[in-house]
């Protein structure tokens, strides 16, 4: 798992959830700064994305942040960050943080989260990018989600290897060797942009 220099996390911010998630965040931020992989993530202090960002900082590792102005404020930033960006919009912030991640991984989130997470699987789709894209699927938070993406496969709307190109795992570990063995479908993007 090594061969990755930084992972961009994509994680709920709300501190209203079951410990389960927070303690998995907290430990998914440990195991990458024992592997020396930088965190870049969203700059937030609260929920998932404060747990993240304290697991990393806690050991050793070092942490980017990217954030807009309207949430740079001391009540929702983390402030011991290696670096926080600041960026104007939430899609100048989200082009940031891909542009500095080899992989992105989705702890458990809501609205945000899954924005972040569709926006990067759809640039994945159409040849953006070949990084590999992680879901850290603690208390089975994404089943739900998966069940309906190998729908959208099933009725067409999505390839297989659009469906299987989705790695998921519990444990952030093992979450990471999944990744590093990732195989970006060249086939795929080009069947999907008609370019064969």
């Amino acid at each position: 798992m090594n061969h990755f220099s930084s992972i961009c996390i994509f994680c709920g911010s709300s501190d209203s959830v079951h410990a389960d998630y927070l303690l998995a965040a907290h430990q998914m931020g440990a195991v990458l700064a024992k592997n020396n992989i930088r965190l870049v993530y969203g700059g937030g202090k609260t929920g998932l994305m404060g747990a993240v960002a304290d697991g990393v900082i806690e050991n050793g590792g070092e942490v980017v942040g990217v954030i807009i102005p309207s949430m740079n404020t001391p009540e929702l930033a983390q402030d011991n960050l290696a670096r926080m960006e600041v960026e104007p919009t939430m899609h100048a912030r989200k082009a940031r943080m891909h542009e500095l991640a080899d992989g992105f991984i989705a702890l458990p989130g809501g609205f945000g989260t899954l924005d972040e997470l569709f926006e990067t699987l759809t640039w994945k789709q159409i040849g953006e990018h070949g990084k590999p894209v992680g879901l850290l699927d603690v208390r089975s938070y994404f089943q739900p989600m998966l069940g309906m993406i190998d729908h959208f496969a099933k009725e067409g709307f999505i390839f297989q290897e659009h469906s299987e190109g989705i790695i998921s795992d519990a444990d952030p570990a093992t979450l990471l060797d999944g990744m590093a063995n990732h195989n970006h479908s060249d086939d795929a993007v080009k069947r999907w942009m008609r370019q064969e």
